[in-house]
């Protein structure tokens, strides 16, 4: 519950945006493990992972400066797939970093890498395949939400293992 109430914080009130950040730059957002996101073995549950990028993706969007113009359009993010990697166990009261970048997109979706950094070190790594969608249940092309951003900027190649993934779980766009 902790992590949800977080999120509807930062989407409610984003954080002030970060002078210059453009689509391709790293987003950083610092927690602290509580008590409700361990698990019965002490260590954060696989499911709050997911709510962690949930509340780091929606500060990227704010450090980008975005989050008020979407909300103004009634334009918001969903998640189309994520993948996670697990090298680590964070336990109760450590520091930790979220690391959120975009890698590219196509004309579906946005692809995320979002990193938990602890003390330099890597504890695991997620992928997100995003979109965004309008209140009126349009889907927004990934060029629409860069324009908001005032740094138009064309998709780099994304990474060989994030391509595959997202060919093989078909959320990739393919002509027709």
């Amino acid at each position: 519950m902790t992590r949800t109430i977080q999120l509807a914080y930062a989407t409610r009130f984003p954080r002030k945006p970060v002078p210059g950040m453009a689509p391709l730059d790293e987003s950083v957002t610092r927690m602290r493990v509580h008590p409700g996101d361990l698990d019965l073995y002490r260590h954060v549950n696989n499911g709050v992972y997911l709510q962690m990028m949930d509340v780091a993706r929606i500060n990227l969007i704010a450090d980008m400066g975005i989050q008020r113009a979407l909300m103004e359009r009634g334009w918001y993010p969903v998640v189309a797939a994520s993948t996670m990697t697990y090298k680590r166990s964070l336990t109760l009261g450590q520091r930790f970093e979220v690391r959120s970048r975009v890698l590219g997109w196509d004309a579906r979706c946005a692809y995320l890498e979002q990193r938990f950094v602890r003390d330099g070190e890597q504890i695991a790594r997620g992928i997100v395949a995003g979109r965004f969608l309008s209140t009126s249940g349009d889907r927004l092309h990934p060029e629409q939400i860069l324009e908001l951003t005032g740094h138009p900027v064309e998709s780099p190649e994304l990474p060989v293992d994030v391509a595959a993934w997202a060919q093989a779980f078909d959320v990739a766009f393919r002509p027709r």
